[in-house]
């Protein structure tokens, strides 16, 4: 482990309390005027504001750059950033796009790099609360927060594995966002998880904190797709990032209990087994696989005695 983890957090000489690391935020967006001005009035009002945060519109043709633009306007410590124009939207381009974000920071003092996507919302001291959890744990590697997802909790987060953290706002202390590599462009999605495993497999925490939440304003993985395609896409994707078999299984008999019950199942399952059956190569390293599959196991066996849910 290295040296400089473990190292308690410094304290303000003033307040005497323990000073909260300062951060940066990248936030890759395509055509989301819908959704990004809620986004924009959400970090404007934070109680603890980011050094910068760097937007990176991917081609937007819907106004999001102008709406972004007039906020920019009036927060010099928000940059609207915008990549060249393309004609799919998928997942290796929002990599593409934080990247060419990313590049534009990397070289400034901070401690905490942020991913949060453009169609989310949040109350003034989300932030703040976040990088409190970085301050008081310094082995704290990634964090977020749950979500509301419609009218409701998008999951059970009394029985939710904590120790993910879903992309939609994904806090990476710096040095275990460099020790994993940042993110990997996979054109079929799970680029947000790749790199929590990763963190996991260096021995940094990851952690999801319930007792605060935001909203996404839009479902998961449904730009650009209807809800079944986004079901089946949501199977492949669970393949490509090496979960095991039985997992899925279990995963899906679970998904029986939510709408829309058994399409939800059936399409995501479908999904899963037509890249199983193919056998295409795994996208991710084999390792990041075997360790993925082994705390999957492990938390089968648990939750089948304990009658719990199955999230990966």
């Amino acid at each position: 482990m290295d040296t400089d983890r473990g190292s308690q957090a410094p304290v303000d000489t003033e307040s005497g309390k323990t000073a909260l690391p300062t951060c940066v935020l990248i936030t890759p967006t395509r055509n989301e005027a819908a959704y990004i001005e809620e986004t924009l009035k959400s970090m404007i009002a934070q109680t603890v504001l980011p050094l910068r945060w760097i937007i990176v519109s991917d081609g937007s043709t819907d106004g999001t750059d102008e709406i972004v633009r007039k906020y920019a306007a009036e927060h010099e410590w928000i940059e609207l950033m915008r990549m060249p124009d393309r004609t799919q939207r998928h997942f290796a381009g929002k990599v593409l796009a934080f990247n060419a974000g990313y590049a534009k920071i990397k070289d400034l003092e901070y401690d905490i790099i942020g991913n949060i996507d453009s169609d989310i919302s949040f109350d003034e001291n989300h932030l703040e609360f976040l990088l409190a959890k970085f301050a008081e744990d310094p082995l704290l590697g990634v964090a977020g927060t749950a979500y509301f997802e419609g009218p409701s909790l998008k999951y059970d987060y009394s029985l939710f594995n904590l120790e993910n953290v879903e992309g939609q706002c994904q806090l990476f202390r710096r040095q275990c966002f460099e020790e994993v590599g940042g993110y990997v462009p996979i054109k079929n999605g799970g680029i947000d998880v790749i790199p929590v495993y990763l963190a996991r497999m260096k021995g940094w925490k990851s952690r999801t904190f319930p007792e605060k939440t935001y909203v996404h304003l839009r479902r998961s993985g449904t730009g650009g797709a209807g809800l079944l395609k986004s079901f089946f896409r949501d199977g492949k994707k669970a393949y490509y990032l090496g979960a095991h078999p039985l997992w899925e299984i279990a995963r899906c008999l679970n998904l029986l209990k939510y709408k829309p019950y058994v399409l939800q199942s059936v399409f995501r399952l479908a999904g899963y087994f037509w890249e199983f059956l193919k056998q295409e190569k795994y996208p991710v390293p084999a390792e990041l696989v075997a360790f993925r599959r082994k705390e999957q196991m492990e938390r089968l066996r648990m939750m089948f005695f304990q009658r719990g849910v199955f999230k990966s």
